[in-house]
């Protein structure tokens, strides 16, 4: 049944008329069964990572610290997009967990007990079930771990507010299985200045950044760009020795405004870095066009709530409005593939990975890209693109797990 709406104003009566073109690319909702049965048995055979998820602040915002009542959910989760059974189900393999720290705890305190909460959380998890998870401190360790069935929870962290004006706590995040630092989040921080920042406090790196960056190198943490103003990415380039990772980011090409994203030109000067983007599934982060339908809908959305007198946490409503909606809201399995094309054209294959952002991107994951069980649907569109094998083994984790071993490497000889 369809909802009758009633809109005023000039931009509804607009929107609501647009028509919407269909994608000339075959899709995966009509999949080609022989090929989404090779991507299958592909994700079963070759480790994949995942540069970023959101599952350890997921499952604090929704279920408080873990306990026996609500440990399950690491197994079997009611909500969000990941957990044991669909991984095993998608064929991934070493999830990094995002340490994520919003940039509030900046202002309020907080940062470094908020790091610490989670990270217990995820070592929590893995004692819980030891027959399901492992650590996964090392390319060495995830490996072992994944010849024996086990699906390893590598840590990284997003913002690093939690190690405040103290060099030391980089050695202690490390410690306790950090693997890579995003170096700021939403606002500046004492390390850099932020994409989403519209005050540049440190025009990039901050002296501290500089000292930060250095102490990474030597610890063994990977430094992660995203985030990060374009101008601090560009510093922290000259002043790393090591190769460096974009965990959750994706082309800009495809969103010409969205800073969060990297440009043309800071992927070619990746590749000479030697470091790897990680394509963000969130469609904000792949189709301009689709990011530019999700702001109109937001806008819609909140004028018909005010005009009927809607509660705006009735989700039953707002998924009724949805449908009548007549932009596409959502991108497509397709799109990911392009950015991964792009950044193979500008790049090579050897500077690509995935890093989904699930758990952390909210209702914005793309057509047959919506939980970790369907990480197959991406390979078999790659496949029909023309990947071969060692092509996707590079994708899907040979490529972070050079760069993971170059600051390994790095470190030890310092």
């Amino acid at each position: 049944m369809h909802l009758s709406i009633n809109f005023s104003g000039i931009l509804f009566s607009t929107l609501l008329l647009v028509s919407v073109s269909c994608s000339s690319k075959k899709s995966i909702r009509n999949p080609d069964v022989e090929l989404l049965r090779q991507a299958q048995q592909l994700a079963g055979e070759i480790l994949i990572t995942d540069g970023h998820i959101d599952f350890p602040y997921h499952f604090r915002h929704n279920y408080g610290s873990i306990n026996e009542s609500n440990a399950n959910v690491a197994i079997k989760s009611p909500r969000g997009e990941f957990d044991w059974i669909r991984a095993k189900e998608g064929g991934l393999d070493a999830p990094f967990m995002s340490i994520y720290i919003p940039a509030s705890y900046q202002e309020t305190g907080g940062a470094k007990a908020l790091a610490d909460s989670l990270i217990d959380f995820v070592e929590e998890v893995i004692t819980r079930f030891p027959d399901k998870y492992a650590p996964g401190r090392s390319p060495d360790e995830i490996e072992k771990n994944f010849e024996k069935g086990l699906i390893s929870l590598p840590m990284g962290m997003e913002n690093g507010a939690p190690i405040g004006d103290d060099l030391n706590l980089i050695n202690y995040f490390h410690e306790r299985g950090i693997r890579y630092i995003t170096l700021t989040h939403s606002k500046w921080n004492l390390i850099c200045d932020s994409s989403y920042d519209l005050e540049r406090k440190w025009n990039g790196l901050s002296p501290f950044g500089y000292d930060v960056i250095r102490r990474m190198n030597e610890v063994g943490i990977m430094v992660d760009v995203s985030h990060i103003s374009d101008s601090a990415y560009y510093q922290v380039l000259k002043a790393t020795k090591t190769p460096v990772i974009a965990t959750h980011s994706s082309c800009r090409h495809y969103t010409p405004d969205f800073e969060r994203n990297m440009s043309d030109d800071m992927i070619q000067r990746l590749k000479e870095n030697g470091g790897v983007i990680q394509i963000n599934f969130g469609s904000d982060f792949l189709d301009g066009e689709v990011s530019s339908n999700r702001k109109k809908f937001a806008t819609a959305w909140a004028q018909y709530r005010e005009e009927k007198g809607i509660d705006p946490s009735d989700t039953e409503q707002q998924k009724i409005f949805k449908s009548q909606f007549e932009l596409p809201l959502y991108s497509t399995v397709e799109k990911v593939a392009d950015h991964i094309d792009h950044v193979v054209k500008l790049a090579g294959i050897d500077h690509v990975g995935l890093g989904s952002d699930f758990d952390g991107v909210g209702d914005s994951l793309p057509e047959d890209l919506k939980d970790v069980s369907q990480f197959p649907n991406l390979i078999a569109e790659l496949i029909r693109r023309g990947y071969s094998q060692q092509d996707l083994e590079k994708i899907c984790y040979q490529n972070v797990w050079r760069v993971w071993k170059a600051v390994e490497e790095y470190a030890k000889r310092n």
